[in-house]
């Protein structure tokens, strides 16, 4: 089959490895040759003389980094599930060390809860409608009332501020007036479930400020109030710079982006000591673990950068106490793009409840970003 790309020029699929799912090509021009993801099975290809390919860029390693933050997410929240709002005390006592089924809503071990199935709602507007915040608000309202998007069929684990939102919703709000906006509303409800959005929107052509904006918007659909955003916003300048440089210094790099960003932002301060180049060095006690939208970001920043493994953020943001759902969800997105998928212990990735639907979720988002 001959193919075109938009910078090598004329080549042709030299190699199909079906189990693995990556397509060779050799490019007459350049005299070199890539690997493609196979994101699309080779029959979905039109047999043309010219089909157009992915940039290599944007080929396997994006493939690999949206299945390396969906499970890592995933995971994450699958591992902090059975012991949420559990304190500190009690997980010194009896510490997290392997992923374990949810006993107390009488779960199998890899069910995973709200903060994934409120991803995935959001990917999956994304695939089908592109930047629809109302169709995200109806996948959503399928979730909370129909059992849509859940590991076993059934919704549980729903938030205070996100029932409220989604119930709103239900009684004919328009979906961007949805939100909660007091101060007193601002739990981490959008920070956990916001990933979708910054992957869609990295490689997009808007300017920084409109992204930034659209990354507000998607958090407002629960959570209105300016800290929330801003948060949702600092964690996305994080995933971001990863996707470029896959290093704790990328982590850095996206906090002082970030810092730059919302310099003349008044909300801004709450985050203050995310900005600070001590922030690592805080010993655990003075870490907060709460659903509060800073607490989770710190926490899950925090063992981020004070851990060298995927398994050991995860294991020590659960053990942290409290929401240990969210701020192992938004740890394991982290770490998961900073060490990657095959980082995240194959024994956990494999307990995961609807494993297979991740897995082509992820594919499809994949082809949704590389048909932009």
């Amino acid at each position: 089959m001959i193919v075109a790309h938009k910078n090598f020029g004329e080549g042709k699929i030299v190699k199909v490895d079906n189990e693995n799912k990556h397509l060779t090509v050799s490019f007459v021009d350049s005299e070199k040759s890539f690997v493609f993801p196979q994101c699309f099975d080779v029959g979905h290809l039109k047999v043309m003389e010219q089909v157009v390919m992915p940039d290599v860029q944007t080929g396997t390693n994006l493939y690999t980094q949206i299945q390396s933050i969906i499970f890592g997410h995933a995971v994450g929240d699958a591992v902090g599930g059975p012991v949420q709002f559990q304190d500190r005390k009690e997980r010194d006592r009896y510490p997290v060390t392997d992923i374990l089924p949810l006993y107390g809503a009488h779960l199998p071990k890899g069910a995973w809860s709200d903060d994934t199935s409120m991803s995935l709602c959001a990917m999956d507007a994304l695939i089908n409608h592109g930047l629809d915040f109302k169709t995200v608000m109806e996948n959503f309202h399928k979730w909370l009332y129909e059992n849509a998007f859940t590991p076993t069929g059934r919704t549980f684990d729903v938030g205070s501020s996100c029932r409220a939102a989604i119930k709103r919703f239900h009684m004919g709000c328009e979906a961007e007036q949805c939100g909660c906006r007091g101060e007193y509303e601002n739990g981490n409800g959008s920070l956990m479930r916001i990933y979708p959005f910054a992957l869609y929107l990295f490689d997009s052509d808007f300017p920084l400020e409109g992204k930034l904006s659209l990354i507000h918007r998607a958090s407002a659909l629960t959570h209105a109030h300016p800290r929330s955003c801003i948060g949702c916003g600092i964690y996305t300048f994080v995933l971001w710079e990863l996707l470029e440089n896959p290093t704790k210094q990328g982590i850095k790099n996206g906090l002082k982006k970030a810092e730059a960003f919302y310099q003349n932002q008044p909300e801004r301060c709450h985050y203050h000591r995310l900005f600070e180049d001590s922030f690592s060095s805080l010993p655990r006690e003075e870490i907060n673990s709460s659903g509060y939208v800073v607490d989770t970001l710190e926490a899950a920043i925090w063992c981020a950068l004070t851990t060298d493994s995927y398994r050991d953020c995860a294991l020590k943001a659960v053990n942290l106490g409290l929401d240990t759902d969210s701020v192992g969800a938004v740890a394991g997105s982290i770490v998961g793009l900073l060490y990657g998928y095959d980082a995240i212990p194959e024994d956990w990735r494999n307990s995961l409840c609807r494993k297979e639907y991740l897995e082509e979720l992820g594919k499809a988002f994949c082809e949704t970003l590389l048909s932009r």
